[in-house]
């Protein structure tokens, strides 16, 4: 879909600490394999006793106060806010969107979980476009989105939860807004495509009749391979995700009008080196050189965060200026891919 008068008004990020993948493969955490193809070089890991020991929405806060910060006259047209994350946001059954809402933008502000796994940032941004209405009367004028995770062992075990990637903790925010005053980008489109069929592949072949916070570490491999057995379709799951990502990126370029040559970088989900390789030369086409692989390699993945992050990055460090275009491409089980274009309008501000 293409977007009219919605622009990207703050961004924000929070990490932890860093801990190197060497010394956990000296320590036996971390397979030595993994680390050799994934060329990983530390994530951010938040520590229990630390100057970093923050519960989730604690770091969701601390990136948003940066992002409102930023987002000038935005912060107080700020009507709904959007809190995703993929693991345990310090306690059950409660709503970590409204604690964050609470800590940055009020008590009166309407503030929603949204889950949609590593997809939800993206997904939330498109959501939260067609929350401004483009001017609609009633409409919000801003949308604060958030994402943070803290993966803690032993539910979570963040060096072997998943093949071609390690996790890391952090929290990220982004404030859109239907007001270019101030503003560093502009959304020019977004593009969400689903197969449903495949939310096995994170489910595994049946369900289960509790969490599995105090029984073991979640091991998402074993439940991909568990459904591939039971399914017996690898090639069938692993084509349909390709093609769901390329029409996800197709649409939001065309919406845009900007052809794969105009796209000066782009933001990925932070994978290890191999896995990001492929996409980017068979899917995409473009050179490592134009991603955010050496930021992912520092950090891990942040779970619904990485693209929130990517973007702050390239904005805080300069790599982009005026008029440079950057594609946004997520992926989370389910599956759902959504992929964004924006048009870097003045950053400025951003430099660290």
């Amino acid at each position: 879909m293409r977007w009219e008068q919605v622009y990207l008004a703050g961004t924000g990020v929070w990490l932890a600490d860093r801990a190197e993948a060497a010394r956990a493969v000296a320590d036996g955490a971390y397979d030595a394999d993994e680390h050799a193809v994934n060329q990983i070089h530390s994530v951010s890991s938040a520590t229990a006793g630390g100057a970093d020991d923050l519960a989730a929405p604690e770091m969701a806060v601390r990136a948003a106060r940066t992002a409102l910060r930023r987002a000038g006259r935005a912060a107080e047209r700020v009507g709904t806010v959007f809190h995703s994350y993929l693991w345990f946001q310090g306690a059950e059954l409660w709503p970590g969107a409204a604690y964050v809402a609470q800590h940055t933008v009020g008590s009166s502000v309407p503030a929603f979980d949204l889950l949609q796994q590593c997809n939800a940032g993206l997904a939330g941004l498109e959501l939260a476009a067609r929350q401004l209405g483009a001017g609609r009367p009633g409409g919000d004028e801003a949308v604060l989105l958030t994402t943070a995770d803290r993966f803690t062992p032993p539910a979570f075990d963040r060096w072997r939860a998943e093949r071609g990637m390690v996790y890391g903790d952090g929290g990220t925010a982004l404030v859109l807004s239907a007001s270019a005053e101030g503003a560093a980008a502009r959304l020019l489109a977004t593009a969400t495509r689903v197969d449903n069929s495949l939310e096995g592949l994170a489910r595994g072949a049946g369900f289960r009749s509790g969490p599995e916070l105090a029984a073991r570490p979640v091991d998402l491999a074993a439940r991909a391979e568990e459904y591939f057995r039971a399914e017996r379709n690898l090639r069938t799951a692993t084509v349909r995700t390709a093609e769901v990502a390329a029409e996800s990126i197709r649409v939001a370029l065309a919406d845009a009008g900007t052809p794969m040559e105009r796209i000066d970088r782009v933001v990925l989900n932070a994978t290890g080196r191999q896995r990001m390789r492929w996409q980017l030369e068979h899917q995409l086409g473009l050179e490592e050189k134009v991603s955010n692989w050496e930021f992912c390699r520092e950090v891990g993945h942040l779970g619904a965060g990485d693209h929130f992050a990517g973007l702050n990055e390239l904005l805080e460090t300069g790599e982009v200026g005026e008029g440079d275009r950057v594609l946004l491409v997520g992926g989370g089980t389910g599956y759902s891919c959504t992929s964004a274009v924006v048009e870097i309008t003045d950053a400025s501000g951003w430099y660290a």
